[in-house]
């Protein structure tokens, strides 16, 4: 069939989790510590620190207000990482938060998560970020206007072109680019926070002065500056969604964590310090990229560095969110959820290409009506929707299954608090301002139902899609996975 039907395993309790079928490919386990830092600070790291703390300084009113928010978030990010860390060690398959929904709740609520993710959230997300790249990438050839939205598209388009034919290629090369512009994005932020800490030591502190005065009080505003600030730190969990492919992931997992984390929390922090020192608030409230007026006033001739470093890490951001993403949706058709092409790996390469190559198509139709500003609050709000639901999961097995083996343990105050801040940041922003796009977010999440019974619980296939996934098959050159058990 099209749609597999899986063993009714309870993997918890088993170190042997294979699909029923005797198949002998499988990913390759090739990401190491550098490689999984790499993958967690080069997706956090993209478009947010650069385009976010306008916004943040928008909705909390003044500077002091705003990095309390940054660092609160960074903590918020590490809370959940930690938490996401042990789950991670019970439950050792790639899928993220689609994976340990579906061993805790079971196949609806797991669905429903696969269905929104694999065909909105992703794709939306990714979209974006190379809508970001675009921006930047080509403003030095629009110098004086604003650049025309048909190239930015078309730029926006081929970056996720080549992202794919590298991801395609080989798990090594994409890791690879990770690394390369990881680096390349930490050595920007670091040319920002030394800019800055010059401009404190000549005295420009003036941003600091009454740091306080006007904080923002309404809950709703507060939430909202906390979606802008945690857009900046999405991808602390994209690790999980690739378990699989780590070396030891009962080490290599929680020590990426704790490193990745904390280091660009204290960047984003003393990066947004150092646009306060160059800036006034109001100077930095009227500016469309806060980096590029940075540039433009420290700097002075060599601004366009800045611009070339923006570029670089929203193309090194969205290759791991491309990364992780296509992750999510092989996983996803590997336990029946998703058409059953999607589960499969090029026989050679040994990469998850049908699942790219869907994720590119729907990544590049988001483009063509889709602009960042747009993206954001949404997922967000839908983020934190399944991230409640992940770390509710982990508490019901700390409380009622304490037994199973773990080589990792989170203090269970921890998820506790990231429970509460889900819960916070899905209903104040509902409670403050209720928008009708929210109204639509969570009918598109349950028209999911529609699928769910007839494709996956009753599992009425239509038999040419049989035929069509046979010629697939021979068309990309792949086959049917089996799991890793590590």
């Amino acid at each position: 069939s099209t749609m597999r039907e899986r063993k009714a395993t309870d993997p918890l309790h088993s170190s042997t989790d294979l699909t029923e079928g005797k198949e002998k490919l499988r990913l390759k386990q090739e990401v190491g510590l550098i490689s999984g830092v790499s993958l967690i600070a080069g997706t956090m790291i993209g478009s947010g620190i650069f385009m976010s703390p306008e916004w943040v300084l928008h909705h909390m009113g003044n500077p002091a207000s705003s990095l309390l928010i940054w660092a609160a978030c960074g903590l918020l990010a590490m809370f959940g990482a930690l938490s996401y860390a042990e789950l991670g060690t019970i439950i050792k398959e790639s899928g993220g938060e689609y994976i340990y929904i579906l061993r805790i709740f079971g196949s609806f609520p797991a669905f429903l998560f696969a269905y929104t993710s694999v065909i909105l959230v992703r794709p939306a997300s990714l979209a974006a970020v190379c809508l970001s790249f675009a921006e930047y990438a080509i403003a030095p050839f629009y110098p004086g206007c604003s650049s025309p939205q048909v190239a930015i598209k078309c730029t926006a388009a081929a970056c996720i072109l080549i992202l794919t034919i590298i991801n395609c290629l080989n798990v090594r090369l994409a890791t690879s680019v990770m690394n390369i512009f990881t680096a390349a994005k930490l050595l920007a932020l670091l040319v920002i926070v030394v800019g800055g800490l010059v401009l404190l030591a000549k005295g420009q502190t003036q941003s600091f002065q009454n740091g306080f005065q006007g904080t923002t009080a309404g809950i709703g505003a507060v939430g909202v500056a906390f979606y802008q600030g945690l857009w900046s730190y999405d991808g602390w969990n994209n690790l999980n969604y690739v378990t699989e492919e780590l070396k030891k992931p009962e080490v290599t997992l929680p020590r990426a964590l704790m490193i990745a984390i904390p280091l660009v929390t204290c960047l984003y922090l003393l990066v947004n310090v150092s646009y306060l020192a160059a800036m006034t608030p109001s100077e930095l409230l009227s500016s469309g990229a806060v980096a590029v007026t940075w540039g433009d006033k420290v700097l002075g001739s060599w601004a366009w560095l800045i611009s070339l470093s923006v570029a670089l890490s929203t193309f090194g951001s969205s290759n791991g969110t491309f990364f992780s993403g296509g992750r999510m949706c092989y996983i996803a058709a590997r336990e029946g959820h998703m058409p059953d092409i999607l589960s499969m790996a090029h026989v050679r390469r040994l990469t998850p290409s049908p699942a790219l190559l869907f994720t590119s198509a729907m990544s590049l139709i988001m483009i063509i009506s889709g602009s960042f500003s747009s993206i954001v609050n949404f997922f967000s709000f839908m983020a934190w929707l399944f991230y409640g639901m992940t770390i509710s999961g982990l508490l019901y097995l700390k409380i009622k299954k304490p037994e199973l083996p773990r080589s990792y343990k989170v203090p269970i105050i921890i998820p506790i608090i990231v429970l509460m801040a889900a819960v916070y940041l899905v209903l104040a922003p509902i409670i403050d301002q209720p928008q009708t796009e929210i109204l639509y977010i969570v009918l598109f999440i349950f028209s999911g139902i529609i699928f769910y019974f007839p494709l996956v619980r009753f599992k009425c296939h239509p038999r040419f899609l049989q035929r069509v996934t046979l010629h697939l098959q021979l068309l990309l050159e792949v086959a049917p996975t089996t799991r890793d058990a590590n």
